[in-house]
């Protein structure tokens, strides 16, 4: 157990980007596409986070084009240039999968001032 910690820990980062469930994010990617590297953003709301430590993740959901459109991040994954919050959210679940079903104004989170 003590070498799975040590392990863990050479992987993780520092200064890990503090993500709460609700939150509007901008996540910047680094993508590499043949020999080039490009950062790409993207932007949505944190409707869950799972795990702990090294396996850390959270799914971000935003609509593109009419299509909810979800990804999950690993929070320690070395491709995550940064995690920007844009506002937080208020909401009182620990998981926002209702908002799949919403539409519009509806699938909206209060923002907490």
């Amino acid at each position: 157990m003590e070498l799975l910690t040590q392990f863990s820990q050479k992987y993780m980062k520092e200064e890990a980007p503090q993500v709460c469930v609700g939150d509007t994010v901008r996540v910047h990617i680094r993508v590499k596409e043949g020999s080039r590297e490009r950062i790409q953003v993207f932007e949505g709301t944190v409707i869950a986070k799972k795990h702990g430590g090294i396996e850390e993740s959270f799914t971000v959901r935003r609509i593109s084009y009419g299509v909810g459109v979800e990804k999950v991040f690993p929070l320690h994954a070395p491709t995550i240039e940064k995690v920007e919050t844009v506002r937080k959210g208020k909401v009182r679940r620990a998981k926002l999968y209702y908002l799949r079903g919403r539409v519009g104004k509806a699938a909206k989170v209060k923002e907490n001032l």
